[in-house]
């Protein structure tokens, strides 16, 4: 097979929503469909005490979320489909913005009861900068919500973009009985859901004028069907395949990820219409994903998938050319050829060691620590660096030691390494050592995750005091002066530090307080992120 129809097959998405939304569920069940896996289970399951695929931290199984996107791949009806499954919440949000670096494309779920909500309105707009194609399943059918048509207008006045429905469900609220799909002019019309969603649902597919389908859903349901359906083809949306793979027309789909209602049929016609890998951007112009020449970035870093080798990978995201186990490759950031050893695809934790992987498809490789985020890959005779990633300044923070002193190398290492996957942000008061770190995070559940991960993966327990900072600078002189706490005007007022980087931070409570030491120090540069990623 050439590289040109390799990439055809490949079609690489994330999974975004609103917490609690249905997105794990749902792509359990895009597992189950593809036949990468035989029982589906859900994250919240009491029948079964199963834990979604996707979820693979034993902090996700007990609290009933993701707080890390994960890696699923798997092939269906002649597709290589490779899944990012995202957290939804907002306090994990910075991880999901640069899964979404990775992607060609988004599935955006919606809860039917609860419409559009809060992380959905901000997972969206960076969707939408990025001019990525927008998926939307309208999740949780098989439950008590609003009226389709009014959903349907919900999304288009609240983010802003155009609907068009790919099917339609027929019934009435909480008890649906099947879909409509408006593409193939067929009706499917699902059996009763008796396995809480563990097994395909089984369906029958008919033709409108089949007599049957008015004798199964009855008269009454059957007419409001019809008059929905009249007035989405006079007042509604046209299909326009351009706007789509330009990011302004959203298809639409009505189901329930639970009950695997509407499943299938989503995933059919997503592959039919989702876009292949795209083209990427560089310093060196347009990179093309069917260029002979290797070249990938790293998105994600993932220390300790398998506890028992604490073992540390970094995720690229292949963009052209073709990968082989072993191959030598240009690393931008050392500016090193380096050798690509051990690369594996994932099953969420589960992975295999394999041979090649081609554009769009998502490969983690063996990290000595040599990776960071957003690291550029490339052929040897063809070196340039992709665009770079958005960096995004901590707004909680916290002094964090080690409870018992004895284990301080653990400590170190552990905060080390979790600092490097991008969750946490890492800060050294000034003249101080290795006993206490000051950690910034995005949101506070951060926190949690952190000091259970360095109990569970590190052995050492820590002692965690908050900080009434809120806003964070980096600071420089307009001279290019050293900057010392000596220096500053007003240096009470907040906490001096230095980033990994040893480049000096200030820490303050507010906005206000930030004013009064700028206006004091009329030569001082601040910015909300490092210089060196600030144009």
């Amino acid at each position: 097979m050439t590289l040109t129809e390799e990439i055809s097959k490949r079609r690489t998405f994330a999974i975004i929503s609103h917490p609690d939304a249905g997105k794990t569920t749902l792509t359990e069940k895009l597992l189950l469909y593809g036949g990468a896996i035989h029982l589906a289970g859900s994250i919240k399951s009491r029948k079964t005490q199963r834990h979604a695929v996707s979820d693979w931290m034993e902090i996700e199984k007990q609290r009933g979320i993701s707080v890390t996107s994960s890696v699923l791949q798997f092939d269906y009806a002649g597709c290589r489909i490779n899944i990012l499954d995202t957290p939804g919440h907002q306090d994990f949000s910075e991880d999901t913005y640069r899964t979404l670096m990775a992607v060609d494309s988004a599935v955006m779920i919606i809860d039917a009861a609860k419409g559009v909500e809060a992380q959905t309105k901000k997972l969206f707009k960076v969707c939408r900068e990025r001019r990525v194609p927008i998926f939307t399943f309208i999740n949780k059918l098989d439950r008590y919500g609003k009226i389709p048509l009014d959903l349907m207008d919900e999304i288009e006045n609240v983010l802003g973009i155009p609907t068009y429905p790919m099917n339609f469900p027929i019934g009435v609220d909480g008890k649906y009985l099947g879909v409509y799909d408006r593409q193939k002019n067929l009706i499917e019309l699902f059996a009763e859901d008796t396995t809480h969603g563990q097994v395909e649902r089984v369906s029958e597919i008919f033709k409108p004028d089949d007599p049957e389908v008015i004798k199964r859903i009855g008269q009454e349901v059957w007419d409001a069907l019809q008059d929905d359906l009249m007035l989405l083809d006079e007042a509604g949306e046209k299909f326009d395949k351009k706007k789509i793979d330009a990011g302004d027309l959203t298809p639409t789909f009505f189901g329930s990820a639970m009950t695997n209602f509407g499943v299938q049929n989503f995933l059919e016609e997503y592959l039919k219409l989702a876009p292949p890998p795209a083209p990427r951007l560089s310093d060196d112009g347009i990179i093309e994903p069917n260029d002979e020449k290797f070249s990938a970035f790293v998105f994600k870093i993932q220390a300790n998938m398998n506890p028992a080798h604490r073992d540390r990978l970094a995720f690229i995201r292949i963009c052209s050319g073709k990968f082989e186990r072993n191959m030598q490759v240009w690393h931008a950031p050392s500016n090193k050829i380096i050798k690509l050893a051990q690369p594996q695809q994932f099953l969420a934790q589960e992975r295999q060691i394999i041979e090649e992987a081609f554009p769009g498809d998502i490969v983690g490789l063996f990290d000595p620590g040599i990776f960071g985020i957003g690291d550029t890959i490339t052929d040897t005779s063809h070196k340039f660096k992709f665009e770079d990633f958005p960096t995004f300044p901590p707004e909680k923070f916290a002094r964090v030691q080690a409870k018992d002193t004895m284990k301080r190398k653990q400590f170190a290492k552990g905060i080390e390494q979790l600092t490097q996957e991008g969750a946490i942000q890492l800060f050294c008061p000034v003249g101080s050592g290795t006993d206490s770190y000051i950690v910034g995070t995005v949101g506070t559940l951060q926190f949690e995750v952190l000091q259970y991960r360095l109990k569970s993966e590190y052995n050492v327990e820590i002692l965690m005091n908050m900080l009434n900072f809120e806003v964070a600078r980096w600071l420089k002189f307009d001279d290019n002066k050293k900057i010392t706490p000596s220096d500053l005007r007003g240096i009470d007022r907040g906490m001096f530090l230095h980033d990994r980087n040893e480049n000096p931070v200030l820490l303050v409570e507010n906005e206000w307080a930030l004013g009064w030491i700028h206006d004091n120090n009329k030569n001082l540069i601040m910015s909300a992120t490092p210089f060196e990623n600030v144009e």
